[in-house]
C-alpha cells in the first residue's frame, strides 16, 4: 500500500508565561521579613512552546499598576533568549490541567547598605509543580552599566534596585535547571533514574556536579565531578554519564539494583563559578508482601481446636495491614474475625520485615462448611492479598462411628437369626403335614 506520510510536529509559538509567586528575602534594611512572604509575580517573556491549536486565547501579559508602591506585587520580568525553559507547556496550561504550582522567589545575593546603588542584584525563582516537577532559574537583575546610562532610572520602592517604566524589575535566566521526577517508588533490585538537569547562558560556565544521598541524619556525597578533574568520583552502584553532563547538561544518576539501605533523600548539586542549584528527590522503596496460609484445607474432628497460620513476608516499609474474615454458604458477606493473635515482627538481612498471624478455630463454636481468609494490606499492594482457608463438615468418627457400627452389626445379626429360624422352623412344618396325610 501507499506510503502514510509523518505527521508534522506542531509548530512553535512564542508566549509570556505569568506565574504567581511569593517573594521571600531581605526589605531595604536588610532585615529578613518575619512572615517571609510578599506577593510577586514572574512573567517568563517569549517562551517557545508548542502550538497545538490551544494558545488561541493566550496573550501578552500587561502589566496591571506601572507605579508600585511598598505594598504593591513584585513583578519579576524574566528574558530566557539565551536558556530554554524546561516545562513550558505544563506551567502554561496549569490552570487548564488543574496543575499547581508554587513559585517562590529570593535574594541570590543582595545588596546590602553601604555598597552604593551599582550593584548587580541576582534572584533565584524555585517552581514547584504538583506533579513532581521542579524547576530553578537564576535570574540576573540590572546590571551597574544600565544603572550608569540612565541616572534618573527610578528605584523599585521595596527593593530598592531600578525598576523599569512600567514599574517591573528587568531580569534574565542566566541558569535554568531541573528535574521531573522528585519523588519516585521503586522496587528492590530495579533500576532507576534520577533526573536532573541544566542549561546555562554563554555567560556562565558549568563547573561541578555532585550528587548527595541523606537518610536519617546521615549523609554522604555519592557522586563527584569537577571541570578540569582526572574524572568522577562514585560509588559503584551509581552512574552519571560526563559525555552527556558536558555535551547536554544532563545530570541524571542512575543508580542499580536498589537495596533498602538506597531509600531516603538524594540532592543534585549543579555549580557554575558563580551559583549553585539544587533539587532534592525523595526515593522510596517498597516491596509487596507474599502471604501464604496453611492448612489450605482443614476437615473438623468433635472437641478439637485447629489453628490456621497466615504467613506474610518479605515486605517493605514496616506498616503492614493484616484481619481475618469467615463466610458459610448461609453469608452474605465475609464477618470479621477479632481473636487473631500475631508474632513479633521480623527483620531479615535484605531488610525486608515478615510476622505471623495465627487464628484459632473449633468445630464446638464454628461451621461448616466455611472459609477464613486472611487479608494483607500494604503500601506496595494496588489492592489487598486474601488467602483462604477452607473447612470441611466433619465427618462420623470415634465413639459415634463405634455406637453405630455396634447399632448395624446387631440389626444383621437380629435379622439373620430370623430368618435361619425360619428356615429351621420350615422342615418341621413339611414334616407334621406329611404325617397327618
Amino acid at each position: 500500500g501507499p506510503v502514510k506520510a509523518p505527521t508534522p510536529a506542531p509548530p512553535f509559538r512564542r508566549v509570556d508565561i505569568a506565574l504567581g509567586c511569593s517573594y521571600v528575602g531581605e526589605d531595604v534594611r536588610g532585615l529578613l521579613h518575619a512572615s517571609g512572604e510578599h506577593p510577586a509575580t514572574l512573567v517568563l517573556r517569549g517562551i517557545s512552546v508548542r502550538d497545538d491549536g490551544n494558545l488561541d486565547d493566550v496573550t501578552e501579559y500587561k502589566v496591571p499598576q506601572k507605579n508600585p508602591d511598598s505594598s504593591s506585587p513584585i513583578v519579576f520580568e524574566a528574558s530566557a533568549q539565551s536558556v530554554s525553559i524546561p516545562h513550558a507547556e505544563s506551567m502554561l496550561h496549569a490552570d487548564c490541567d488543574g496543575e499547581e504550582v508554587n513559585c517562590e522567589i529570593s535574594p541570590y545575593s543582595f545588596q546590602r547598605p553601604g555598597e552604593g546603588p551599582c550593584h548587580t542584584s541576582w534572584f533565584m525563582a524555585t517552581l514547584q509543580l504538583s506533579s513532581s516537577i521542579s524547576i530553578a532559574l537564576v535570574l540576573r537583575g540590572p546590571h551597574c552599566s544600565s544603572w550608569e546610562e540612565e541616572h534618573d532610572a527610578t528605584l523599585h520602592p521595596k527593593l530598592r534596585i531600578p525598576m523599569s517604566k512600567e514599574g517591573t524589575l528587568l531580569t534574565t535566566v542566566e541558569f535554568q535547571s531541573s528535574s521531573c521526577n522528585t519523588s519516585l517508588h521503586t522496587h528492590l533490585g530495579s533500576s532507576v533514574t534520577l533526573d536532573c538537569r541544566f542549561a546555562l547562558a554563554p555567560s556562565s560556565s558549568f563547573s561541578s556536579l555532585e550528587w548527595r544521598r541523606q537518610h536519617q541524619g546521615s549523609g554522604h556525597s555519592l557522586f563527584w565531578y569537577q571541570v578540569g578533574s582526572t574524572g568522577p568520583a562514585a560509588e559503584p552502584k551509581v552512574h552519571v554519564d560526563v559525555v552527556e553532563l558536558l555535551g547536554s547538561g544532563d545530570a541524571s544518576l542512575s543508580l542499580q539494583g536498589v537495596s533498602v539501605g538506597d531509600e531516603g533523600t538524594y540532592i543534585c548539586l549543579v555549580s557554575t563559578s558563580l551559583h549553585q542549584a539544587q533539587h532534592i528527590i525523595q526515593l522510596h522503596v517498597a516491596e509487596p508482601p507474599r502471604v501464604h496460609v496453611i492448612p489450605a484445607v482443614v476437615s473438623f474432628e468433635r472437641d478439637v481446636t485447629t489453628t490456621l497460620t497466615c504467613s506474610i513476608a518479605g515486605y517493605y516499609p514496616l506498616d503492614v495491614s493484616v484481619s481475618w474474615t469467615q463466610k458459610t454458604p448461609e453469608d452474605d458477606a465475609e464477618i470479621p474475625l477479632s481473636n487473631a493473635r500475631f508474632s513479633s515482627h521480623r527483620q531479615s538481612q535484605d531488610g525486608t520485615y515478615s510476622i505471623t498471624s495465627y487464628l484459632s478455630i473449633s468445630s464446638a463454636t464454628a461451621q461448616a462448611p466455611a472459609s477464613h481468609s486472611c487479608h494483607v494490606s500494604h503500601v506496595a499492594l494496588a489492592e489487598p492479598i486474601s488467602v483462604s482457608a477452607h473447612l470441611k463438615a466433619p465427618e462420623q468418627t470415634g465413639s459415634e462411628g463405634l455406637v453405630g457400627g455396634f447399632i448395624a452389626t446387631a440389626i444383621f445379626i437380629v435379622v439373620l437369626f430370623i430368618v435361619l429360624r425360619r428356615k429351621a422352623a420350615k422342615p418341621k412344618s413339611e414334616q407334621l403335614l406329611r404325617a397327618s396325610e
